[in-house]
């Protein structure tokens, strides 16, 4: 596991030349709506994608994480189907929705049954490197999206150059990273882990909950800002001074959430001492939210060290898995 978040700027540059090379069918459309449809470390990088491009795209992006998909979802529409394995049971019912509701589909795998349907089918694929922990991946599969999201026609081109920077950006601060991700797991480990971020930003928030979830085996929770001020904020009623909270921050928040914020801390403050901001560093939003993905992916690996467990362990997943499959 420490090597392969240790690669991750590497990987973000392969992940660049596979996207390149990328032979796809004409475009086609154009498009309505947008779906992505993964789950887990397959699914995570539409989330960050739909996030980092709602500015500019061309039409709607949703994500969804299930079955089925909307009803909305046409011969107008383009599905993305991700799955690192290409055996996620979830994606294949959607991505077979998909096909007989009409809807483009690109497939973004490493192989499975994905793969053969995307192929005996003659439908657009990118093929990523395979045989790791998807959580692991995430370089390959999010830059994948920029690519498809481009050659659709829902994006403009300029992704390339940003996640480059951001690649070099982040091997050049590696040490720093680590030596900051070491001391926020200090003042998080025996913590109640709570995650927040301005709304913009969410899927960053996502992203370490599910790493924390998974590498370092804690249960936590996230939420965003400025929802959460009209709900969560009233539980902090109940809080103890056992909850750890992380603070995703980035200049570029809306003014208002920045105040929202500091008015939050004060609050947080009333019942516990152990408040976290932690400041983005980047030219662009790719780069901003890939320093925060790593420094995160460092703090769940250092936590999991801390307590003694394996980072790469997924019994219980797997169990689940087995369980299903039995009830085929």
């Amino acid at each position: 596991m420490q090597q392969l978040i240790e690669a991750f700027p590497q990987q973000l540059k392969e992940a660049l030349e596979i996207g390149r090379a990328a032979k796809l069918n004409a475009p086609g459309g154009p498009y309505a709506n947008v779906v992505v449809t993964g789950l887990g470390g397959s699914g995570i990088g539409g989330r960050i994608a739909a996030q980092l491009v709602s500015a500019e795209a061309t039409c709607p992006i949703e994500v969804y994480s299930n079955y089925y998909l909307p009803a909305y979802v046409g011969k107008n529409s383009l599905v993305i189907a991700c799955s690192y394995s290409g055996n996620t049971e979830e994606t294949i019912a959607s991505m077979e929705q998909a096909l007989t509701k009409g809807a483009r589909v690109c497939v973004v795998t490493s192989g499975g049954k994905m793969l053969e349907m995307a192929k005996e089918k003659g439908l657009d694929h990118i093929l990523i490197p395979g045989g790791n922990p998807p959580r692991t991946m995430l370089a390959y599969s999010l830059t994948q999206q920029f690519f498809v999201l481009r050659h659709y026609g829902i994006i403009r081109d300029d992704f390339e150059k940003s996640i480059a920077a951001a690649a070099e950006l982040l091997e050049r601060e590696k040490e720093p990273i680590k030596k900051a991700a070491l001391e926020l797991t200090e003042k998080l480990v025996g913590k109640q882990l709570v995650i927040y971020s301005e709304a913009s930003t969410e899927a960053v928030s996502i992203r370490f909950r599910q790493q924390v979830n998974e590498n370092s085996k804690v249960l936590c929770w996230h939420h965003a800002i400025p929802e959460m001020n009209h709900n969560e904020l009233v539980g902090w009623a109940g809080a103890d001074k056992n909850i750890g909270v992380v603070i995703f921050r980035h200049k570029e928040d809306h003014e208002r959430s920045q105040i929202r914020m500091e008015i939050n801390k004060a609050v947080f403050q009333n019942y516990t001492p152990h408040i976290n901001e932690v400041w983005s560093k980047g030219d662009s939003a790719i780069a901003r939210q890939l320093y925060l993905i790593n420094l995160g992916d460092w703090v769940s690996l250092y936590w999991a060290q801390k307590k003694g467990v394996d980072p790469s362990e997924i019994a219980v997943i797997n169990m689940l898995k087995g369980k299903l499959a039995e009830m085929k």
